[in-house]
């Protein structure tokens, strides 16, 4: 079975690391509960600048900070629709929704939802 799968990159200063921990597992906890199949957060280990394009290009790296690449995986896209509407409307997410109580900068973080190509 195909899934849908909604991808987020983002850079989070290393010392507010465990803040955005913390904050990722609340939101995993709810997505899940709302009928996510899965939620992924990892913390880039070895992403390296590139000559044209990288990960700490695409979210434009500062000093301090890391790359954080997350993934929710979905049956569909249409499930995606439902669940994420539900997220939204969860009171547990509403203080984090707003861009000064979150521990990284949203103006360079990038997401989108993808169709699966190769499941193995």
């Amino acid at each position: 079975m195909a899934h849908y799968v909604d991808g987020f990159l983002l850079p989070v200063p290393k010392k507010k690391l465990a803040d955005y921990r913390r904050m990722a597992r609340k939101a995993g906890k709810v997505w899940i509960e709302h009928g996510a199949l899965a939620f992924r957060e990892h913390v880039a280990d070895d992403v390296k600048p590139g000559k044209w394009t990288s990960f700490p290009q695409a979210v434009k790296l500062k000093a301090g900070e890391v790359v954080v690449f997350s993934w929710i995986v979905f049956k569909s896209r249409k499930q995606r629709d439902t669940v994420n509407a539900k997220v939204m409307k969860d009171p547990r997410l509403a203080q984090m929704m707003d861009p000064k109580n979150v521990p990284f900068d949203g103006r360079r973080m990038f997401w989108g939802g993808f169709k699966s190509l190769v499941e193995l």
